[in-house]
């Protein structure tokens, strides 16, 4: 495991349900001390018990590269570059399963294709886990769904193996690209989803933009990567979904911050995680301008948070081009 956030805790919990040992990263030391005396992370879902036996830590990147054969990334898109910095270890051999919902912001890059033409991991080995899962409800053991998504759809049904329990029930797809492109796509839509619940609009709305949301991530994933699939499944709808409207999104409470009045830095500053949709807008923002996708919705976060329009005027002009 590389990352040692919320999420990356809550597929933790999933893995050691089946695996006998697991090699976590951690960078911080103290942080590692904590957990090994408490048998729990000392700041994300911390009433998540773990049996610190079956887990060998380490502020090494390089030691547990070393140690693994197949390693899980789990760290917000935009941090996901520094924490690689100092890996000197080879990927070309391993397995790598993006847990990054995400693009590399400089690059405008999915993380697969950033795996892939930076660090060398061939595309058949690269898994992506997506779907609606928020940690909060994996640390309770509330029953989930989860979709992984290999080029190697055999080696997909292995991944899930990994991290399938009696919470999490798993699916395969050989789209990575659809479901990267989407689970990026969704934390903007939830942005949306919190910036009008902020400004006072209700359920009656939010249906209507969530059900232009998922039409609006169809014809951006359908241009950047067209093949048959299925937009009406659990790894695309029900994420947006579960993004949109669940208690537990980060995007849309920052979203519904900057819907009550907040700036963009002072909503940043309250927030204890990272909301990948903040990043994420102006990646696609910027991969658009070549694909000139109609995309109303994600132009207008763009506009709010980089463009600094009154979120008051820019949803207003949204609300008329909906249907």
């Amino acid at each position: 495991m590389i990352g040692s956030g919320s999420w990356a805790t809550a597929i933790s919990k999933m893995l050691l349900c089946n695996a006998d040992h697991l090699n976590w990263y951690v960078r911080d030391d103290k942080n590692i001390e904590a957990f090994r005396r408490t048998g729990h992370n000392p700041s994300y879902l911390t009433g998540v018990e773990f049996n610190v036996d079956k887990i060998t830590f380490s502020s090494d990147i390089n030691e547990v590269v070393r140690n693994s054969d197949v390693l899980i990334m789990a760290i917000p898109s935009a941090f996901l570059k520094s924490a690689l910095k100092n890996l000197t270890e080879s990927l070309s051999n391993k397995y790598v399963i993006s847990a990054i919902k995400g693009l590399i912001p400089d690059e405008n890059m999915i993380v697969g294709s950033w795996l892939n033409k930076r660090c060398g991991v061939p595309v058949e080995n690269i898994g992506v886990i997506s779907g609606p899962c928020h940690a909060e409800e994996v640390a309770l053991e509330r029953l989930s769904y989860l979709t992984i998504a290999c080029q190697n759809v055999k080696l997909a049904r292995e991944y899930s193996k990994l991290i399938a329990c009696h919470f999490i029930k798993t699916s395969v797809t050989d789209d990575i690209y659809g479901t990267e492109y989407s689970a990026v796509m969704k934390n903007i839509m939830a942005i949306a989803a919190g910036i009008f619940h902020g400004l006072g609009y209700g359920d009656n709305f939010q249906a209507v933009l969530i059900s232009n949301a998922i039409q609006e991530i169809k014809r951006f994933v359908d241009t950047i990567h067209p093949i048959t699939r299925d937009i009406k499944s659990s790894a695309y709808l029900g994420d947006l979904l579960v993004t949109c409207y669940s208690q537990f999104s980060r995007n849309r409470t920052f979203g519904a911050m900057l819907g009550k009045g907040y700036s963009v830095k002072s909503a940043q500053m309250e927030m204890l995680m990272v909301a990948e949709g903040y990043y994420a807008v102006k990646s696609i923002h910027e991969i658009n301008e070549k694909y000139l996708v109609s995309m109303p919705i994600t132009d207008c976060v763009y506009n709010i948070i980089y463009g600094k329009v009154s979120p008051i005027i820019e949803c207003m002009l949204l609300t008329d081009q909906l249907h």
